[in-house]
């Protein structure tokens, strides 16, 4: 098929009968430019999937109206953002780039409430505020929010549409970006193309997967991993209302989108659309390896998944240039990869480093870190890591079996030891960690916790022992000041930046108590930010520690943004030479370099002063606390769980 000249004779047809009188002429004219600009691949991705439908054609005119639609709806000044984005479309790989997830009962407890936190943020340093998902749920357990009932009206609880807005717009005034999560794997049984198939109607009906009996839903399962085992067994639940099967790849109540049917994807476009408009900067794209449902595969990571996710991006560049995508991939190293691209995922979480950075904490050893960094970290320099710590879910040990396996390292037996020092059942373990999805038939498990509780503070406070206060405290920011300085935008998950530890609270609520994922979503008060903000006065161990993990990751980011070489430039990962440390250089345009050397053992570490080679063993001074080397030592010392951003004079 020659796409260049169907999808422009298409697309010539598509516009002589498209109504484009509800656009300004200006609005009409930069639709249609920027069309004929996207309109070849998002006809390519578009008729790959759906073109031996008898009706792919008509579904391709509705999408172009729905496009349309979008532009007249989007506000002036996102055009505007739109045209500033264009000219400079690497914004997102700037080292002034520092990301913070939060919930917005968490924080607020309301939209409102968070314009009152907009200076706690610039103080911290913040410019990207991820607010997790704030859509209408159904009561009680909604998967933390994950189960959407509409995208188009916010929590009551939280607030209004309008209020989301509004705080959008405040934050963009104050250079903070806003980025939303986009659930479009799934939605709640309560959604109103739910209610509708409940209720009968074929149309909706083929928006998800249903069927009349067991037989497919057996031969799809056959090959299909359980996700949450804890809570049921299998994806695929019963609706007596409909007397149907249906695909619920994570709980009974998110009902699988039917990505095969065009008239989804159109949809849901819709929705992505009103999103953007509200004034975000990016999408989060949940669960999008589930999206394409192929018999015999495990039904994740499938090739026509990343095609839709191509034409969703296309679409964006038609009506919303200014936003990107985030890939959401927690799945095998060599998959999370694949959703990486200018014309996919601009944004990626790194799950490999977060897990890899809690294995080398726990073994003390950076060897799996390194080799699997050195295979994994590069990515197209139009796009950019975000690199993370700790999140809202849980840890899963993502690495690479195969690399492991080179470096001698059994994948099950060191799953099982990482699982047991997190949940505190190794000997001399320093970590309160929370098992997850416990799996009944192997014993596999994940980790929750917060990042205090598992760097040792919980345990820590209990005994009174000040040393293992401050170690814990210098593993929190060793692990972050890694995430600022490895390249990539770091993002700060709500209740890190001030060192909270487990809440327990949730075992006392019916909804949540299933759910040990609870553990680590932490409220962050006012009391508490007014201790981070404020002068030291006389503080218990516990506010001590709380406040010299503000401080420090402060600290860390005013570096981060007075550098260039934090931002757009390539990252080198480095053999050290001592199995405790973990290295990298960083090298910018016009030869800036920095070399970062960090210490994962509580004992002090020396490495060769070969490792300087890299820098042409010139003056430097280490960033972060001022001092200075010549460049011809013999050997680098430091001290435990320390890091080195070394910086030539």
């Amino acid at each position: 098929m020659n796409y260049a000249a169907d999808s422009g004779l298409c697309l010539d047809r598509i516009l002589a009968s498209t109504d484009l009188s509800g656009l300004t002429k200006k609005d009409a004219a930069m639709f249609t430019r920027r069309l004929k600009a996207h309109f070849p691949t998002l006809f390519e991705k578009y008729t790959h999937v759906y073109g031996h439908q008898y009706d792919c054609y008509f579904h391709l005119q509705k999408l172009v109206e729905t496009l349309r639609d979008g532009v007249k709806n989007r506000k002036a000044a996102l055009k505007k953002l739109d045209e500033n984005r264009l000219k400079n479309p690497l914004w997102y790989r700037d080292q002034n780039q520092v990301g913070m997830a939060a919930y917005v009962d968490l924080m607020g407890p309301t939209l409102n409430d968070l314009h009152d936190r907009i200076p706690y943020y610039k103080a911290l340093g913040i410019t990207y505020l991820h607010l997790m998902p704030l859509y209408d749920a159904p009561k009680g357990d909604s998967d933390g929010g994950y189960a959407v009932s509409d995208y188009r009206k916010v929590n009551p609880s939280l607030g209004t549409m309008a209020d989301l807005e509004k705080l959008a717009a405040a934050l963009q005034k104050e250079g903070i970006n806003l980025v939303l999560d986009f659930v479009f794997n799934h939605t709640s049984d309560e959604h109103q193309w739910a209610k509708a198939a409940l209720a009968g109607d074929k149309q909706y009906q083929n928006y998800y997967y249903l069927f009349d009996d067991r037989t497919i839903p057996n031969q799809f399962e056959t090959t299909l991993r359980e996700i949450f085992p804890q809570v049921r067994r299998g994806s695929f639940t019963y609706n007596e209302t409909m007397e149907k099967w249906v695909w619920t790849t994570f709980n009974s109540f998110q009902w699988d989108l039917n990505y095969s049917n065009p008239e989804v994807f159109n949809a849901i476009t819709s929705e992505m659309l009103f999103l953007a408009n509200i004034g975000c900067a990016a999408l989060r794209l949940d669960a999008l390896a589930f999206i394409w449902k192929e018999m015999g595969t495990n039904c994740e990571n499938q090739d026509k998944a990343h095609v839709l996710i191509q034409a969703f991006n296309s679409c964006l560049q038609i009506a919303a240039p200014a936003v990107v995508f985030k890939s959401e991939a927690i799945v095998h190293p060599d998959e999370v990869v694949k959703y990486i691209d200018k014309d996919e995922c601009q944004l990626s979480y790194n799950p490999l480093l977060m897990a890899l950075l809690w294995n080398s904490l726990a073994t003390r050893k950076t060897r799996l870190l390194t080799r699997s960094m050195q295979k994994s970290f590069p990515i197209s320099s139009e796009c950019t890591w975000v690199n993370y710590v700790r999140c809202h879910d849980d840890i899963g040990w993502t690495f690479d079996d195969a690399v492991a396996q080179e470096l001698g390292i059994n994948p099950f037996d060191h799953r099982y030891f990482l699982n047991q020092f997190y949940t505190g059942r190794f000997d001399g373990s320093f970590a309160n960690g929370v098992p997850f999805a416990e799996n009944p038939s192997n014993g596999d498990c994940r980790v929750c916790g917060s990042l205090a509780s598992l760097c040792g503070l919980e345990g820590a406070l209990e005994h009174g022992d000040q040393k293992a206060i401050d170690d814990a405290v210098k593993r929190m920011l060793l692990l972050y000041g890694i995430t600022f300085s490895i390249g990539g935008i770091p993002l700060l998950y709500s209740s890190d930046e001030i060192a909270k530890l487990n809440d327990y609270s949730y075992r006392n609520d019916d909804s949540k108590k299933h759910d040990d994922r609870w553990v680590n979503r932490i409220a962050v008060t006012e009391q508490d930010t007014a201790l981070a903000l404020s002068p030291s006065k006389a503080l218990s161990p516990q506010q001590s520690a709380s406040k010299a993990v503000f401080e420090g990751l402060q600290k860390m980011l005013q570096i981060r943004k007075a550098n260039a070489v934090f931002g757009d430039a390539t990252t080198h990962i480095l053999e050290s030479d001592n199995q405790h440390c973990f290295a990298f250089l960083r090298e910018g345009h016009d030869n800036q370099k920095l070399l970062v050397i960090c210490n994962f053992s509580e004992h002090v570490q020396q490495v060769s002063g070969d490792i300087l080679n890299t820098i042409e063993r010139k003056r430097c001074s280490d960033l972060l606390t001022g001092s200075t080397i010549d460049g011809n030592e013999a050997l680098i010392t430091l001290r435990p769980f320390q890091q080195v951003w070394l910086s030539a004079d």
